[in-house]
């Protein structure tokens, strides 16, 4: 694993002064040479001035705010230039760029079957920066592509180590759990990335859904299982409201009710608790008592 160490290069205005020396004596020898009708001085004198000019000309680069500039000398890493302005170094050294800038990484949808083995369609954003610039330019072919690569098979595993939805108890899930699953699929793409110095500062799911051949059993199954929360729910409320009249007209005295006529009147209550329609009441014009 190649291990980054910063290196500071000459300034700008140092190199851009000796390249004008250089190419202004290229040109004072070269105009005393034709005058004096000095080939050889040309050859051995103007020919090495030029070529200096040039090389020292070729060693000047700017570096950009939040970019790296990658030093390499015939194959040996020499260092990175993480300061931004205006750089004079050996003209031999091959420069590469390295954007160390926040940028986001949309992920395609893909199928892949969850815990339970239920194939859903899954995407995710990944937000990331490069903090070595060594490492991505050694380490990795091309990090660009390796981390699109890397962050596929991570939404892969994500989606087959999770159920889309719990239905059962209260577990993790890929729609019921998002900021767990979202640190999950983090913690994983910090480990993957890492040999390519890569930091991953957030992580989420785009997209989730049932694939279409599914979709609709599914949506029932949803369907279900609200109505029937929705139900316990309001068959408690129901008892608990039941609970209370009894109490209370026990306490107060109002009407004594032995258990034939507690039953009916719960009966009486629960139906109009816990029906969908209102309750058409009946007028009882007589007595409890026969």
């Amino acid at each position: 694993m190649t291990k980054e160490r910063e290196v500071s290069a000459l300034g700008g205005a140092l190199g851009l002064t000796v390249t004008i020396v250089l190419i202004a004596s290229t040109i004072y020898m070269t105009v005393g040479a034709v005058a004096q009708a000095r080939p050889l001085l040309l050859l051995t004198v103007v020919a090495p001035l030029a070529i200096l000019s040039f090389l020292s000309a070729a060693g000047l680069f700017t570096v950009q705010p939040n970019q790296a500039v990658v030093l390499i000398l015939f194959g040996s890493y020499v260092g990175t230039v993480k300061r931004s302005g205006w750089w004079w170094t050996n003209p031999f050294n091959t420069r590469k760029r390295v954007s160390l800038r926040v940028r986001s990484l949309n992920g395609h949808m893909i199928k892949v079957n969850d815990h339970a083995g239920n194939p859903v369609e899954i995407a995710a954003v990944v937000v990331r920066r490069v903090h070595d610039a060594a490492q991505a330019t050694f380490d990795v072919e091309s990090f660009e592509d390796f981390v699109s690569v890397q962050s596929e098979t991570a939404v892969r595993h994500l989606a087959s180590a999770y159920p889309y939805d719990e239905y059962d108890h209260d577990g993790i899930s890929l729609r019921g759990s998002t900021d767990k699953v979202s640190e999950f699929l983090r913690t994983e793409l910090s480990e993957r990335l890492r040999p390519a110095g890569v930091e991953i500062l957030e992580a989420r799911l785009s997209h989730l859904a049932y694939a279409p051949e599914i979709a609709g059993a599914m949506l029932q199954r949803q369907q279900a299982a609200a109505i029937i929360a929705a139900r316990q729910r309001i068959v408690e409320g129901a008892v608990g409201m039941v609970e209370m009249a009894l109490d209370r007209l026990s306490a107060n005295r109002i009407v004594s009710l032995d258990e034939e006529r507690k039953a009916a009147m719960v009966s009486n209550l629960l139906v109009v608790l816990c029906g969908e329609r209102a309750a058409m009441p009946v007028l009882n014009t007589g007595t409890l008592h026969n």
